[in-house]
């Protein structure tokens, strides 16, 4: 059975839901624990404000951009840790500070128009590029992955078909026998039928229940796999027609609104928690950096993002005071690359610093490609781009998140990235595991280092990180393996470039020896 549909029949549900409160929650803020102290393998933040920070005042509020999916700007966690642009008037429709931008006081949303339309689903890349033709550089890849994914989904739709074909007929027979209407694994206690075939049916349902199955996650999981026919894979799928714009021409930038939240902000809002929720206020989460400000660049819709809207976005933040940029997102082919190197190389020459997601694939960097990277067209590499990948709660073997990339040259350093609580929309609190999660761990703990040493650069602030990590290196770990699930062990080493997890207060310590040290 594919993995997809197995996780979603098979494996026990044990996610959560968007909750009003956190309680529900285990492991609480665990990314800020200490690892000795708490037995979890977090970034000693709370460590570090409790024995380096306690009456230190930070010396700068940093602007970390936040280009994602959008973010709720409302959030009760959040509404006080967001970016405003001070030489803008909200709703008059001017461009006050003649930055080119109408009305973007919190930022900029590059999926959509002056009308207010937004684009909520995009297909993938390698689809669109499959699309343009063979004349296309990337053609044949394209090619490659649009057919194994249809194949793939094409499967998928027939086992759920199949599936549900059976939880159908093994519930009519249950009602028709009985009279009894099974949803929930409750209303098996119910049933005293002798009837061979209520017996099967029951016993057919039981397993399932005994499974973790719910009726919810599996029609939204049929869904989700429909959405692949109807827009992700869909050659024929053009929403980029909201926008209005050319997306292969890097000049036409008259596109977009200010609705930083946009129709789908769960992504962004999750991630801009982690960096920037209110700390100690007793709601929600407890962020990391508590001298932040989030600006909102919307560029990620459900699907991919599309190359000038990422280099877009980036030039904004640089333009508009951001010192750190989080991207909490990726794919496999970069058509418009140029585009984006060149918006990174500008970020460089302004010293500031991007941190990239590495993946959620399981596979190694040296030898998948994606994107964005800090591997210039022309060979170079950025000197200010951080590759993020994901590290689960407790120490030992498989401290490396099983579906984390890696690479001991494209990846730098992991974080905390498994069962992570975010803030979601509308006053909520979700659970998630993804790089998505780790990078703005990393995000949070380079925007506080740098709130109270203000005048590093880049490649220093880098520096500090990766020396500082936990040190992991001779460890013997799980080598991340999302396709076949099989167990190799190799030193953490091998995983990344530092062999270590981020921790804030290591960090912190080696900034204040290294300021000192130019004093």
């Amino acid at each position: 059975m594919n993995k997809f549909l197995a996780a979603a029949l098979i494996i026990p549900f044990c996610g959560f839901a968007q909750e009003t409160s956190t309680a529900k929650f285990p492991d609480l803020n665990w990314y800020n624990a200490d690892n000795k102290a708490d037995n979890l393998f977090g970034t000693s933040v709370d460590k570090a404000y409790k024995e380096l920070l306690i009456g230190k005042q930070p010396k700068k509020t940093v602007i970390v951009a936040v280009i994602d999916s959008g973010v709720d700007i409302n959030h009760e966690d959040l509404k006080d840790k967001i970016w405003v642009n001070d030489d803008e008037i909200a709703g008059n429709n001017i461009d006050d500070d003649h930055n080119g931008f109408i009305d973007d006081v919190h930022g900029w949303n590059f999926l959509g128009n002056s009308k207010g339309e937004n684009i909520n689903y995009e297909n993938y890349e390698y689809v669109r590029v499959y699309e343009s033709g063979p004349k296309n550089k990337d053609y044949e890849s394209a090619k490659k992955q649009y057919e194994a994914e249809l194949d793939r989904r094409t499967k998928d739709r027939k086992l759920y078909a199949d599936f549900e074909e059976q939880l159908n007929l093994a519930k009519s027979i249950i009602k028709d026998k009985t009279g009894i209407s099974v949803s929930r694994p409750e209303d098996l206690k119910a049933i005293s039928s002798t009837d061979d075939r209520v017996l099967a049916a029951t016993a057919f349902l039981q397993r399932r229940f005994d499974a973790g199955f719910d009726e919810e996650s599996f029609k939204n999981s049929k869904q989700r796999n429909a959405d692949f026919f109807e827009r992700y894979l869909n050659l024929d799928f053009n929403p980029r027609k909201i926008a209005g714009d050319n997306p292969e021409d890097i000049n036409d930038v008259h596109y977009g609104n200010p609705d930083v939240f946009g129709p789908r902000a769960n992504h962004g809002t999750g991630v801009s928690g982690i960096i920037a929720g209110v700390r100690g206020n007793g709601i929600g989460i407890d962020g990391i950096a508590a001298n932040v400000k989030i600006m909102v660049l919307r560029t990620t819709p459900d699907g991919d993002e599309r190359d000038k809207d990422v280099a877009l976005a980036i030039r904004y933040a640089v333009a508009n005071g951001a010192r750190i940029i989080n991207m909490s997102f990726g794919k496999s082919l970069s058509p418009q690359k140029q585009f984006v190197d060149d918006a990174i190389r500008f970020a460089e020459k302004n010293n500031v610093l991007v941190i990239h997601a590495a993946g959620n694939d399981g596979v190694n960097l040296d030898t998948v490609e994606s994107f964005p990277s800090d591997l210039y067209l022309d060979g170079k590499r950025a000197t200010n781009f951080l590759n993020v990948g994901a590290s689960d709660k407790h120490n030992g073997t498989s401290v490396a998140a099983e579906f984390s990339n890696y690479s001991k040259t494209r990846v730098d350093i992991f974080a905390p990235g498994v069962d992570i609580v975010a803030s979601d929309v509308n006053n909520t609190y979700s659970m998630n595991s993804g790089t998505s999660d780790a990078a703005p761990v990393v995000t949070g703990i380079a925007a506080l280092t740098l709130s109270y040493y203000p005048e590093l650069k880049p490649q220093e602030l880098i520096a500090i990180l990766l020396d500082s990590a936990a040190d992991l290196k001779d460890a013997k770990v799980e080598q991340p393996n999302r396709q076949t699930r099989e167990k190799t062990t190799v030193p953490f080493g091998s995983l990344c470039k530092s062999g270590g997890i981020v921790n804030a207060y290591s960090a912190l310590k080696l900034a204040e020896k290294r300021a000192s040290a130019k004093h």
